[in-house]
This record gives structure tokens, C-alpha cells and sequence, in this order.
């Protein structure tokens, strides 16, 4: 299934009446340690069975590791993937396998804008002169908003990506979003992940396997050297290494 954001929240608007913030925080103070170093299917049944209807997934579609997980626990689980517009066309063709071949409700949310509407309010090419300001309208504000008709999101998030990262919590507080986070595979490993892509025959975008450990939308993401840091080809030669999702 593909929807706009607004689609999708009037979608999710259907569903059961989402939780009060103070009720969602005291659940991650008491669930956060409990589940810290649950194995990532107890993680993921947790949320499943605490928010039901009110839970999903969210993939960049680097690879379908989180939704192969999350639809062997939860079958049907809403599946989120943000399409910016300016993904590789490798990108999109991951995501589209990942809703042919996983038993995943796949929705993929939109900016407001398209790329050519954006280029005329704010002239050609924003994300060369103005990263954070692209990232803000073709990124941050489209999920917040696609994730208004839920009460916790899953992110494929690992500690071992980038030391930003290093105390991202099995399950947090998102409290710029108001929302439960939960990353079941915090702690895995990199070793742990191939494991995992190779026990199970898991879906891998093509571009993994050219140079691009990290991938994001394509006009800002180059291939990474033998050696460099995994995110060194995202956002290089600018003072940005994330996009404002998870900061």
C-alpha cells in the first residue's frame, strides 16, 4: 500500500485511541531496563502486544533485517518506508521486494512538496546549500507526521553504526515526537547483522555490495573507501552527519 502523509495519518486516524505521553514514558522507565537485553523478537513482541495497531516499522530499506524480524513476530505489521524523492533507484526497488515477498503492510510516506515544487519555492538543488533545511522538509516533518496515528515506531538504529549513537536505547523516549522509540537491534554487531542476512536469505539493497555501507538519498550519499567510517560517504565535505530523524 502506498500513501501520501496525509493519507496515512487519516488511515491510522481509524484505529484504536492512541496513549497519554505521561503513560508512554512510565512504560519505557520500567520496560527500558526489563528489556535491554532481551533478544530483538521479545522486543519487538513486546511493543506488538503493548501497542497493537498503534505500533510499526520503519526501514530505509539498507536491507529488510528489522521488517524480515518484525513480520516473523507480528505477520501484517505496518511496514513505514519515506520516500523523499530523491532516493536511489536501487532504493525503491528494495522497498517494492521487501512488500512483494514479506507479509508486511508497506506505506510509504511523501513530503508535502514534490522535488520539483520544492526547487521552485526554494530554488534548484536545496541539499547542496541547504542540508538541514532539505533533510528538515523531505525527511524529519514528512515521518513526524506519517507517525501522528502511532504510539511506538521501530527503527533499525545500531550503536555500532556511528558514536552518535553509542546510548541509543533498546526501548526510549522520542520526545520530539511524543512516541515510544524502540530499536531491537541496538546492540547487534555488524557480524551479527551479515549473520543474520546470510542464515536468512535476507532482502540486501544492491548498493551494499558497491561501495555503500550507508545509504540515504542519493544526491548526498557517495561511495565509502576500504577503511572509512560505514557514514563517511553521507552528507561528505559538510559539518552533518545525520539527517534529524534520530537527533
Amino acid at each position: 500500500m502506498s500513501l501520501s502523509t496525509a493519507a496515512a495519518r487519516a488511515n491510522r486516524g481509524s484505529l484504536t485511541t492512541g496513549r497519554e505521553p505521561e503513560e508512554l514514558r512510565e512504560l519505557v522507565s520500567h520496560w527500558g531496563a526489563e528489556l535491554e537485553l532481551a533478544p530483538a523478537e521479545v522486543i519487538i513482541e513486546w511493543a506488538a502486544a503493548t501497542f497493537g495497531d498503534r505500533f510499526c516499522v520503519t526501514s530505509s530499506m539498507g536491507d529488510a533485517v528489522l521488517a524480515h524480524l518484525a513480520s516473523k513476530v507480528v505477520p501484517g505489521v505496518d511496514v513505514v518506508f519515506l520516500d523523499t524523492g530523491y532516493h536511489f533507484i536501487e532504493t525503491i526497488g528494495t522497498r517494492d521486494a521487501v512488500e512483494a515477498t514479506l507479509p508486511v503492510n508497506l506505506i510509504t510516506l511523501t513530503p508535502v512538496q514534490s522535488v520539483a515544487e520544492q526547487d521552485a519555492e526554494y530554488g534548484k538543488d536545496l541539499f547542496a546549500r541547504d542540508p538541514d533545511l532539505c533533510c528538515a522538509l523531505r525527511k524529519v516533518k514528512p515521518l513526524a507526521d506519517g507517525l501522528a496515528g502511532y504510539d511506538a515506531w521501530a527503527t533499525g538504529l545500531r550503536r555500532a553504526e556511528t558514536h552518535n549513537r553509542v546510548i541509543a536505547p533498546v526501548i526510549g523516549w522520542d520526545a520530539k515526537k511524543g512516541k515510544v522509540k524502540v530499536s531491537p537491534i541496538a546492540r547487534w554487531s555488524d557480524e551479527q547483522v551479515e549473520a543474520y542476512i546470510a542464515d536468512n536469505g535476507i532482502l540486501v539493497n544492491p548498493l551494499v555490495y558497491d561501495g555503500y555501507p550507508s545509504i540515504g538519498c542519493a544526491p548526498c550519499t557517495r561511495r565509502v573507501a576500504p577503511g572509512e567510517d560505514p557514514r563517511s560517504g553521507r552528507w561528505a565535505g559538510m559539518n552533518k552527519t545525520e539527517c534529524g530523524i534520530h537527533t
